[in-house]
């Protein structure tokens, strides 16, 4: 087979593939930061994943847990039958996370992906409360399945569901309208007038960064403001930390840096430590009011993701290295950004939170041209937003300062070629 032949996968994969078409390469091997196509072409990875390789390719610490425990035979497939992995992985999880932050909660393994974790946490809310509505944010995304795909904010992918997405409502995100109206005023006002014709919710579910939405990052006072007055009038705060969560932000939780104690928190991407498929929904011990099977999925037992999960938070997180390093890499492509928006200041600016950071243009189509230019000089980097006018920035973790560098670079002079 021709090594540029890519007529199989343009002839009998849906329409319906995204990256592949911005980064029409085959790639066959990946370590480190690095992924290498057929053609030996390398490219630095800015996109980890979606977030899913917090850890980087192949990790080798955690690919040597995997070989070992599929060489030795240990269970792959388990639904929630009891296996060592899966105790392993509690108990690593109970050590390293749950217990140094005092966090009392229950873990449930909801299916394979973020979403699943997202439907779980929603139907457990309204189990719990009795109630069915929603509230969600502007520019929110937390999933492609229904019950996902009500509280997310984009209308393409909104759109998609064919059918009305209800029992939602969404509030403005922090910094919606620029400061100019009082956080949260037309929610607590709706909230006790019984004039109002919103029906208390069950919960309000927000992530801290919102990722595809565009690197929009909620401040930790908007934050701890969102979750007295969910306290105060007896409404779940879930919040999504599928992207943002496993050290992205910094802390292991992005919700950490606000001080606040969420009642359900989504994890997925990263927490399966080598992107083998894996979710938690967690929650409150008091809140496990779920009857046997009453949420499953075939696939909630992923063994050698609970392996490669707890090899990462048992090398990772067992002490605050890593937590440290994050902010301080943030810092570095914060400060290149910034610089980049003082060259173009009509047309450039920044945001961001440890290591997911977005380069926002004013020309919306100006983000994909920089993109399509860094992909050709071997640099992945995907764009996000309304109208995918950021470019979003998402390394593993574990990228070194040098490969930091050589990736910021190429992203500056893609930025000075198209703004120039």
């Amino acid at each position: 087979m021709n090594a540029v032949d890519n007529s199989i996968f343009e002839n009998l994969e849906s329409e319906v593939r995204s990256y592949s078409r911005g980064w029409p390469a085959v790639f066959e091997s990946a370590s480190g930061s690095w992924l290498k196509a057929e053609d030996g072409r390398e490219y630095l990875d800015f996109f980890a994943g979606a977030g899913a390789l917090n850890y980087g390719h192949n990790n080798p610490i955690l690919k040597k847990a995997l070989l070992d425990y599929i060489a030795s035979d240990g269970v792959t497939h388990g639904l929630d039958m009891y296996t060592p992995a899966k105790r392993n992985l509690l108990e690593s999880f109970d050590r390293n996370i749950l217990k140094p932050r005092d966090l009392d909660y229950k873990v449930q393994f909801p299916g394979p992906t973020g979403t699943n974790a997202v439907e779980a946490a929603l139907k457990l809310a309204r189990k719990v409360t009795g109630r069915s509505s929603i509230i969600n944010f502007t520019n929110a995304f937390h999933g492609m399945t229904l019950g996902a795909l009500s509280v997310t904010g984009n209308s393409m992918k909104r759109a998609g569901a064919g059918i009305p997405l209800v029992h939602a409502t969404p509030m403005p995100f922090d910094n919606y309208f620029d400061g100019v109206t009082e956080d949260f005023h037309w929610f607590s006002r709706v909230l006790d007038d019984s004039g109002s014709g919103l029906n208390r919710p069950a919960a309000v579910i927000v992530e801290t960064v919102q990722g595809e939405g565009g690197v929009n990052v909620a401040r930790p006072e908007w934050l701890r403001a969102l979750a007295e007055l969910c306290a105060e009038r007896d409404i779940l705060l879930i919040v999504d930390d599928v992207q943002m969560g496993c050290g992205r932000t910094g802390p292991f939780f992005s919700f950490e840096i606000a001080g606040i104690k969420p009642d359900i928190v989504t994890l997925s991407k990263s927490i399966g430590g080598y992107g083998l498929p894996m979710a938690l929904t967690l929650f409150k011990r008091e809140l496990d009011v779920w009857g046997p099977g009453e949420h499953n999925g075939t696939f909630r037992g992923n063994n050698p993701s609970f392996v490669t999960a707890a090899t990462a938070l048992d090398t990772y997180w067992s002490d605050d290295k890593l937590a440290k390093e994050t902010p301080i890499k943030g810092e570095r492509i914060s400060k290149a950004f910034t610089q980049l928006a003082e060259k173009f200041p009509d047309n450039v600016s920044t945001r961001g939170r440890g290591l997911v950071q977005g380069l926002v243009f004013a020309k919306a189509e100006d983000a994909g041209k920089v993109c399509k230019i860094a992909f050709d000089q071997g640099l992945l980097a995907e764009t996000s937003g309304p109208s995918d006018e950021v470019v979003k920035l998402l390394p593993p973790l574990t990228i070194t300062e040098d490969e930091l560098d050589k990736g910021l670079s190429i992203l500056s002079e893609a930025t000075v070629d198209v703004c120039s």
